[in-house]
């Protein structure tokens, strides 16, 4: 299965290339709009020292933001479905997390925290925050009654939090893994977000420094090992997932 997934990636991504190149045969459009596939990856083998180096910059903010995201929004979820003084409190913040533009809170951030790692971790902690937050919730709030009814029959401790550790958050895990995955494909955006605003090395600001110097090859090449960033940790988090909940699987028409 995983090497049918791999070379199913293989096909798509060559494709995409292959579409890619004939765009610029077909529109003579010059280099310095958009460079043909061949070009960028020369520009990658030339600078790879220099693109790899930034690339650990935004791997860090990226998974940091991703684990600290993940931690928050798990909490918050488990308070809000469980106390109600949490829920008037916190129900509102998960909201307007989402509601204030990033792009309005980053120079804040940046203002705050300084041009280092912390404002990109908090600002990709943001945008992690909330899907893993509403994901789980709504799995706590959705355990099937009988569940809940059975597992309070077969045993004498039938406590609110022995109910939720036993039941409902084994129950919501499918919905947690859901927000999780969202949070993976959504988490390089905090991170380049924060380094356009204000830094001093990531994938962000090498793009930009690109951009500057009309590089476009170079700045496709960071976007490129941004994206390829992107996929290994969404491809990664989903492997382990299906491994950590084997009682939760895949249902319908989806080809393995």
């Amino acid at each position: 299965m995983t090497s049918n997934r791999i070379v199913r990636a293989a096909v798509t991504l060559a494709g995409l290339v292959a579409v890619w190149q004939v765009v610029v045969w077909a529109t003579g459009v010059a280099p310095f709009l958009l460079p043909p596939p061949i070009r960028v990856a020369t520009v990658w083998w030339e600078h790879s020292g220099y693109l790899l180096e930034h690339a650990a910059v935004t791997a860090t903010e990226m998974g940091l933001g991703l684990l600290l995201g993940a931690t928050i929004g798990t909490a918050s979820a488990i308070l809000i479905s469980t106390f109600a003084p949490a829920r008037r409190w916190l129900l509102p913040v998960l909201v307007v997390s989402q509601a204030v533009p990033v792009f309005a809170l980053a120079p804040l951030l940046v203002l705050w925290l300084g041009y280092g790692l912390a404002s990109k971790v908090a600002m990709a902690t943001l945008i992690i925050y909330f899907p893993v937050a509403a994901a789980f919730l709504d799995g706590l709030r959705r355990t099937e009654i009988g569940w809940i009814d059975l597992g309070r029959v077969m045993t004498a401790d039938a406590r609110p939090w022995s109910v939720l550790w036993r039941i409902r958050v084994p129950a919501a895990l499918p919905s947690l893994g859901s927000g999780l995955r969202v949070a993976a494909a959504v988490a390089p955006i905090g991170a380049v977000v924060g380094e356009w605003v204000g830094s001093s090395a990531g994938l962000g600001y090498a793009m930009l420094h690109a951009n500057a110097r009309m590089q476009t090859d170079l700045m496709f090449a960071a976007l490129a090992t941004l994206a390829t960033l992107a996929l290994i940790l969404y491809f990664s988090l989903d492997w382990m997932l299906r491994r950590a909940l084997p009682w939760q699987p895949e249902s319908g028409p989806v080809v393995p």
